[in-house]
């Protein structure tokens, strides 16, 4: 009996082994068919998760009045799109709570970093602000931002702008009256530039050499105000023999005036940006000379100064400017001054503007 009942334990522990085998084979068999199923999908969505997702940045500008304003944008989204960024820009039609509202909704797009073009230099501090507490590092592009928490400030040496027109005007005009035309108070820039040519001009003044008959802002770049200005002082009977013109629409203004009373070319004028009508301008004589500012530099350099915020590599700025708030690090490309004698080797020699463009007008 004994040895019965010991055959039956051992077929009994036997069967017992067969069935853990089969399940723990049916267990293995699942597990590899999930794993061959899933583990694709799963591999895709770690991919997913470990990949960085785009830099994506805002470009906030404050005008798309003037024509450069146009390169600026297009150029500078071409050029990020190239090394891997996405771009959201928006414009503010030169209304300051309207920039300061585009910059919040720049914000609620995620943005990695803010480029922005101050409409107003102080009025955008508090557009800083807001991004200074998400985090978002801010390059103020072109306008200095005063009074603001910025991290860089890249633009076209301002003060040489200035000087470079005071030098043109003063190699054909070295002595009489002049009329000076700013651009809008609340742009930096025309500070800026106001102090580069008086540096050159003031001693002249003093001497009697030149008289400033009339230095006047025209507010928004405002090519009306350059036109009653210089109209105003013409129906006066006053003699005007040069006019420094902040920027290439402040010289049309003010050439149309002259044009009126037949003084088109015989007095010069200044301007800057290179506008493709400013061009036409000079070859055909009734504007001296623009001041070209290279913008595919600016961008480029601006976009490497990205890279390095980004990555939190350091800068090394060309200077520091202090804003009223702290000293910024600051980049400067020097502008370049263009006339008939070297508009060849300059605007168009850089394809800013083509040979057809600027000599051929319909």
């Amino acid at each position: 009996m004994n040895h019965i009942y010991r055959s039956k334990k051992v077929v009994k522990k036997s069967r017992m082994k067969k069935v853990f085998f089969i399940f723990t084979l049916i267990l293995f068999a699942t597990a590899v068919t999930i794993f061959i199923v899933y583990w694709p999908n799963i591999s895709k969505n770690e991919q997913q998760v470990l990949k960085p997702s785009k830099v994506r940045i805002g470009f906030a500008m404050g005008t798309l009045k003037e024509e450069r304003w146009f390169k600026d944008r297009d150029i500078l989204i071409a050029k990020a799109h190239e090394r891997g960024y996405e771009v959201e820009w928006v414009n503010a039609n030169e209304n300051d709570v309207e920039q300061i509202n585009q910059v919040k909704y720049l914000l609620s797009k995620n943005i990695n970093i803010l480029i922005i073009v101050p409409n107003n230099y102080e009025k955008c501090s508090s557009a800083i602000n807001l991004a200074k507490k998400r985090g978002i590092k801010v390059i103020s592009y072109d306008r200095l931002v005063k009074n603001s928490d910025i991290d860089v400030y890249v633009s076209f040496n301002n003060y040489k702008v200035g000087e470079l027109m005071a030098k043109w005007l003063l190699k054909t005009v070295p002595r009489g009256n002049y009329v000076f035309l700013l651009g809008d108070p609340g742009d930096y820039n025309v500070q800026m530039i106001k102090e580069g040519y008086h540096k050159v001009l003031d001693s002249f003044i003093q001497k009697k050499q030149i008289n400033n008959i009339l230095e006047k802002y025209c507010y928004n770049w405002r090519k009306e105000y350059a036109y009653n200005y210089v109209n105003n002082l013409l129906e006066e009977g006053k003699r005007i023999d040069a006019v420094l013109a902040s920027n290439d629409s402040l010289a049309e203004g003010a050439i149309m005036a002259l044009s009126e009373k037949r003084l088109a070319g015989s007095v010069p004028v200044t301007g800057q940006d290179a506008d493709i009508s400013a061009c036409q301008r000079i070859v055909k004589g009734t504007q001296l000379m623009t001041v070209y500012k290279p913008i595919d530099k600016l961008v480029d350099l601006t976009l490497d100064i990205v890279d390095k915020l980004i990555k939190n590599k350091p800068l090394k700025p060309t200077s520091m400017l202090n804003n009223g708030y702290k000293n910024v690090p600051t980049f400067f490309i020097d502008p370049i001054g263009v006339d008939k004698s070297n508009i060849n080797d300059t605007v168009i020699k850089d394809n800013f503007h083509t040979w057809d463009e600027v000599y051929i007008t319909k």
